[in-house]
């Protein structure tokens, strides 16, 4: 079957304080020891300038051992940005623009800017993403905890409930369907946010929602382990939901309603996540899952019949590569595609955990977990680069994949634009008021 494509990733990242421990080489080798053999990172700017990020992104890029895309972060706004946007989307190949709605004092953005790049956005064809929670009110979640004393893991989930990512999606829902522009939300974590896509949908509103594969399968009961250890590993945003969320994301990817799986994965080793050991604020946000995914779909979602071998390729491929405008090089077997293949033994048992996976961190969120659904050969633009649990791979192999502007998802855009301007009035003819 066509390999994997994750599309959402954050390798050798700066933040919070330090660097997520997966660069590009170890990052890929758990990539492609898991059957994902393409994956798009997340540039995040440098002081605001979107050329300095990419720059700084080519650099740690240049140790790639399969290939690779990237997505934009958009972190403050002024007419540069206006033009670096351009700029990026057509000489560099980058499609789409995140707006994080979180992170308040650093990466999170005003209403007014995310209409600002909305509308650049759609503009340009490329596709608006959003980290939905409501960051103001995640501040005074995370204060109350502190004045409460819950200073632990556990208080980072009572912090940012789900109430505060539905808000956040509906409100980039809405400003999307303002602008008439698609919308792309990462990270779907909640029956909250979940709702209102299914919501969204039914309207006929173009919004693709992403879950995680830790959203889809864990629960947030591991925040109250007595082991600091064990509990920080958790420590992502949105935060893993209670038991419950996960079986509706599983439900809400079977019928549709949200599209495709990507990771978040965003990995630190249990001595960075110790910063936090005394306040849970300082406990840097983010979970593996780029050697897991493959496995964990196949045996939670086929395993069980809940999703078709078809569409499991779907959610864990093609549908990335439609939605990014990169299919049918990526996400198909097809002449003229790039061979990315995977040979996924249905009957092949596995257990995960942090003595065999292949990232750099000491931790897995997995640990243990057993279960069946195998990727026992993967192939890298034809070239054998995993088999029998052997990798042969090299820095410096894998290859940037330009994405070009105004994929599917902007079909029928400027009809219905168009059906818009025509619905108005037209102005209403006033004379001059007397004097």
């Amino acid at each position: 079957m066509p390999g994997g494509i994750d599309p959402h990733t954050h390798l050798e990242m700066e933040f919070m304080g330090t660097v997520t421990i997966d660069d590009f080489f170890s990052g890929h080798a758990a990539a492609l020891a898991g059957g994902t053999t393409m994956h798009i990172d997340f540039v995040i700017p440098v002081d605001g300038n979107l050329t300095a990020g990419l720059e700084s992104y080519k650099h740690k890029a240049a140790k790639a051992a399969m290939d690779y895309g990237f997505h934009m972060a958009i972190t403050k706004w002024n007419d540069e940005v206006a033009r670096e946007m351009e700029v990026m989307v057509k000489e560099h190949g980058i499609n789409s623009f995140k707006f994080f709605m979180a992170y308040k004092g650093s990466l999170m953005v005003t209403d007014d800017l995310l209409l600002q790049g909305l509308r650049k956005c759609k503009s340009l064809g490329a596709l608006a993403m959003v980290h939905a929670e409501n960051g103001d009110a995640v501040a005074e979640g995370q204060q109350r905890m502190i004045d409460l004393g819950i200073t632990g893991p556990e208080g980072h989930a009572l912090s940012r409930p789900p109430i505060l990512e539905g808000e956040a999606t509906a409100r980039a829902i809405r400003l999307a369907k303002f602008i008439n522009t698609p919308l792309y939300v990462v990270h779907v974590m909640s029956i909250d946010a979940m709702d209102e896509i299914a919501k969204a949908k039914r309207e006929g509103q173009r919004v693709i929602g992403e879950p995680v594969v830790s959203g889809l399968v864990l629960d947030d009961s591991w925040l109250w382990d007595p082991d600091f250890t064990i509990a920080s590993k958790y420590v992502m945003s949105p935060p893993i939901r209670e038991a419950g969320h996960g079986k509706a994301l599983q439900a809400a990817l079977s019928s549709g309603i949200l599209q495709l799986v990507g990771t978040d994965h965003c990995t630190f080793n249990s001595t960075q996540k110790a910063f936090g050991s005394d306040d849970f604020r300082k406990i840097p946000n983010g979970v593996n899952g780029l050697e897991e995914r493959m496995h964990i779909l196949w045996d939670s979602m086929v395993e069980t019949g809940k999703i078709s071998v078809t569409d499991y390729v779907r959610v864990t491929s093609t549908e990335c590569a439609k939605t990014f405008n990169i299919f049918p090089r990526k996400g198909a077997i097809l002449e003229g595609s790039d061979a990315d293949i995977i040979i996924l033994n249905p009957e092949r048992s596995f257990v995960m955990g942090a003595l065999t996976h292949h990232s750099r961190s000491n931790t897995n969120v997995y640990e243990g977990r057993k279960g069946k659904g195998m990727v026992e050969i993967t192939i890298s633009r034809g070239r054998v680069v995993w088999e029998d649990g052997v990798l042969n791979i090299a820095p410096g192999s894998g290859r940037y994949v330009m994405m070009p502007p105004f994929g599917y998802v902007f079909d029928g855009i400027e009809k219905s634009d168009a059906t818009y301007r025509a619905s108005l009035r037209a102005p209403v003819q006033r004379g001059k008021a007397a004097a």
